[in-house]
């Protein structure tokens, strides 16, 4: 990807934000009600946000209720529940202490699901330890109204199966399919950016960093100037997938992944290295997304077979033998996601 989502700086922006809110409301108030809360916000997804970080706190909490005496898991027990968390939803009273680290969590959520839906449901199909609980599943989505129609088709989708969970590679793998098959296409992000802007001035180019940004610059000498600060035009974080026949693909160059990898110093392998015992255990949710979009034409299945191939091998010769011949000519080797897919591999055979 040329350009990628700062959560660094989007975090930044998020806190201003909730100060600024903070400051105006808690000047005349000690604490914040629910029915407040509901309209605290001028983007009502913020408001949705907190309130659903409540009820998952309320859920939490709930879970830790055990006893040697007393059989929590009653049917009428769970009903007296239920009716306690309604009663309590009517009488939240929150002061400023308290309430400001849901408030900068739920600006920063919804800075993600508009700016970089992409991230935000890799986040989301993550579920607990990379596993996706359908009926949590179902409950958040009742909080989420920005870019939910992948979400509420993959919800759709595992209901029609019966299951109550999957693992996370199921669940990615649903999606990608599902973003395939509607042709997804974020929301505007315009209204966002007046709603954001009237409160505290936003400029969404800050939220986004290119390869050259994060790249070590090359030293200016005495008789050069450094070049005018690049202004980067936003980009859509979903676009058209290429095209999965490879042979539609042009190669990109004649160079052998191991003479690139030569030739190219990246010092975070230097610096801190740690061997991996199988790529496919180290994996984050959002690295499938990626490669699987980038580097394999969307392709979830050829993903996976590749990973299974790579951690079937038994030394680094072999893996670069083995992406040499089979996916090298479709792969960009200047991109992020060659890069970072090559680190693992190398961490994997080192």
């Amino acid at each position: 990807m040329d350009e990628k989502i700062s959560l660094e700086a989007v975090s930044r922006y998020g806190d201003s934000y909730a100060d600024s809110v903070l400051n105006e409301f808690f000047s005349s108030k000690n604490r914040i009600t629910g029915s407040e809360i509901l309209s605290l916000c001028n983007v009502q997804q913020v408001n949705l946000f907190v309130i659903h970080e409540l009820f998952k706190t309320w859920k939490a909490e709930t879970k830790k209720l055990k006893s040697s005496y007393f059989d929590y898991e009653s049917p009428d027990v769970k009903e007296a529940l239920e009716n306690l968390m309604s009663v309590l939803s009517q009488n939240i009273a929150i002061d400023r202490t308290h309430f400001d680290p849901l408030l900068k969590k739920a600006v920063s959520q919804t800075l993600l699901v508009v700016f970089d839906p992409y991230d935000f449901f890799s986040m989301i199909i993550a579920g607990e330890e990379n596993r996706l609980e359908v009926s949590s599943f179902k409950e958040e989505l009742k909080y989420l109204k920005v870019n939910k129609a992948p979400l509420e088709r993959m919800l759709q989708k595992l209901e029609e199966k019966g299951v109550n969970e999957i693992s996370g590679n199921e669940a990615f793998s649903i999606l990608d399919q599902i973003l395939e098959e509607v042709n997804f296409n974020p929301e505007d992000v315009e209204e966002f950016l007046d709603k954001f802007s009237s409160v505290v001035p936003l400029d969404a180019n800050n939220f986004y960093t290119t390869k050259a940004d994060t790249e070590p610059s090359n030293e200016v000498t005495e008789t050069e100037e450094a070049p005018d600060e690049e202004v980067h035009e936003i980009t859509p974080p979903f676009v058209a997938s290429p095209p999965k026949n490879a042979a539609l693909r042009p190669a990109h160059t004649t160079t052998s992944i191991n003479d690139t990898l030569i030739s190219q110093t990246r010092p975070t392998l230097i610096d801190n290295f740690q061997k991996i015992a199988k790529i496919k255990e180290s994996l984050t949710i959002n690295q499938k997304f990626m490669f699987t979009k980038v580097l394999f034409h969307g392709d979830f299945e050829l993903f996976s077979q590749a990973i299974d191939h790579l951690d079937k091998l038994d030394n680094i010769k072999s893996a670069l033998r083995y992406i040499e011949d089979e996916h090298s000519s479709t792969w960009d080797s200047d991109s992020e996601e060659f890069h970072e897919f090559m680190e693992l591999v190398e961490k994997r055979f080192s």
